[in-house]
């Protein structure tokens, strides 16, 4: 998931190694050094990242008694993680506090619109499917739009056959796998409006993620950092009681405190 940098003040990303097969000592270390060099850590991990990695995190994490080490797991598909983890990196380069920074994650998740064009979708378990269109996935040649993210979506691709896009100016992300089609890129990306396109490599997890290899995958994006870091710093910041650091929102993403119910935003009934 470690995208090449956006800009020259994108900051590199640090990929932990095999997590669910290296020795918990190595993981150990490998951590504790980054906590030394940075401070804090924003661990991104994908939903269809394997169960024993996720523990591996948490068994290091409860070892280490550290609250500078924030795990974040948002229900984006593999590309769209990517794509916000890039954000993250590209918001490090600012004068952003850790806290401030780490939960600016669930902040940006909300403008990007992540998908797949899809062979079939036999075994995509991520939104809903009906049966209908489980049986033209039978159909040999049939192929599907699904969105994931932010409101599930999924078409039959036909004429005229498109999917909601984003109602502010993108740019389009792109990743092929083993699919052959132009109706992302001749017709979707017209659709969305997207003021740029660029490819990358299909990630690790897509497949499984998406149910098969043959797919598609595509993600539009807020790209610029001026306007990130507005979106950021425009949201009312607040102090964790428990360990003390500045976040947005109303859980802490290192320590995972919930603010106390005299200090949580009123809610509608």
């Amino acid at each position: 998931m470690a995208l090449p940098a956006q800009d020259e003040r994108t900051v590199p990303a640090v990929v932990l190694g095999d997590l669910g097969r290296e020795p918990l000592d190595m993981s150990l270390a490998d951590l504790q050094t980054l906590i030394e060099q940075h401070g804090h850590v924003v661990v991104v991990c994908s939903q269809a990242a394997p169960r024993e990695v996720v523990q591996r995190l948490r068994t290091v994490r409860s070892l280490l008694e550290s609250d500078r080490i924030a795990l974040f797991r948002p229900e984006l598909p593999p590309l769209g993680l990517a794509v916000l983890a890039r954000q993250l990196r590209q918001l490090a380069s600012c004068d952003l506090s850790p806290g401030v920074l780490a939960s600016a994650g669930r902040l940006l998740t909300h403008y990007i619109h992540a998908g797949a064009l899809l062979g079939s979708v036999a075994k995509l378990d991520r939104i809903p499917v009906d049966l209908k269109s489980h049986a033209k996935s039978w159909v040999p040649g049939s192929q599907f739009g699904v969105l994931a993210h932010p409101t599930p979506q999924l078409v039959r691709i036909a004429p005229g056959a498109t999917l909601s896009g984003p109602e502010f100016r993108t740019s389009m992300l792109v990743a092929q796998g083993q699919l052959q089609s132009d109706w992302v890129t001749s017709n979707l990306v017209k659709v969305w409006n997207a003021q740029g396109l660029r490819e990358a490599a299909l990630p690790a997890e897509s497949a499984t993620w998406w149910g098969t290899p043959k797919l598609i995958e595509f993600c539009a994006y807020l790209p610029d950092l001026s306007v990130l870091y507005q979106l950021v710093t425009s949201v009312r910041q607040n102090t964790c009681h428990w360990c003390g650091i500045d976040v947005i929102g109303d859980r802490c993403v290192f320590c995972s405190a919930v603010p106390p119910a005299h200090e949580q935003p009123a809610r509608a009934g």
